[in-house]
């Protein structure tokens, strides 16, 4: 039996652990848009929410939330409604890695490159504030990453997995994920992870390393009318 926190993490997470990152107006949460792009809503949600939203990103914005699917008002464009799964730890076998470093802002440029080569999903400039970060070098360049989001209480999220394309095939994402999730567990927290349901090479592997399918949600984004 795992957590319903888990049902709407990123709401979990900013009114929990991250709340000092919280941008809040009426009922709905953000984090700070060079964080990360969630917005988080409660589970009841009506027109009214709907305004709150419209007023914390402003006019034409582009904002993002998963969990199950919501329909916004008819003047609002809906951009992506993206089938997505989650994964929890089912015994998880974590381990250090003596390579994998830790990232920090320092590292922010580099990271940027790999995501845009690779394509994980959303990672914005200061996300490495709000989690730790791993990444493994080779020659001095960044080839490989993973790190943390989301952490609703007792949980932890693990996104961003990537490796630059010239270097898979040799377990790089696997040692990252067992790492960051040694972290994870190091602090009495459980690790989890989202990732597309059409991505079924990743579940597999998630699955292989001891994680269990718990949630079937979408990924929305949606435009907010540029006028009221």
């Amino acid at each position: 039996m795992t957590s319903p926190l888990l049902d709407n993490p990123a709401w979990a997470s900013l009114t929990g652990p991250h709340a000092r990152f919280a941008e809040k107006h009426g009922r709905v949460l953000r984090y700070p848009v060079d964080v990360a792009p969630f917005l988080a809503i409660p589970d009841e949600f009506d027109v009214d929410g709907w305004r709150d939203v419209a007023e914390l990103a402003g006019p034409g914005a582009v904002v993002a939330f998963s969990g199950r699917r919501r329909t916004p008002p008819p003047s609002w464009e809906v951009l992506e409604q993206l089938p997505g799964v989650q994964l929890v730890d089912d015994g998880v076998a974590d381990a250090e890695d003596a390579e994998a470093v830790r990232l920090t802002a320092a590292d922010v440029p580099e990271m940027l490159d790999l995501v845009k080569s690779t394509n994980p999903g959303p990672f914005l400039p200061r996300v490495v504030e709000i989690g730790r970060y791993l990444g493994i070098r080779r020659g001095g360049a960044l080839i490989a990453m993973a790190g943390e989001r989301l952490r609703p209480p007792g949980w932890t999220e693990i996104s961003a997995v990537c490796t630059d394309p010239a270097f898979r095939g040799q377990g790089l994402a696997t040692r990252l994920v067992l790492a960051v999730a040694a972290g994870i567990r190091a602090r009495g927290e459980k690790p989890f992870l989202h990732t597309s349901a059409a991505n079924t090479n990743a579940i597999r592997l998630y699955v292989s390393l001891g994680f269990r399918l718990r949630y079937r949600l979408t990924f929305s984004a949606v435009r907010v009318p540029e006028t009221p």
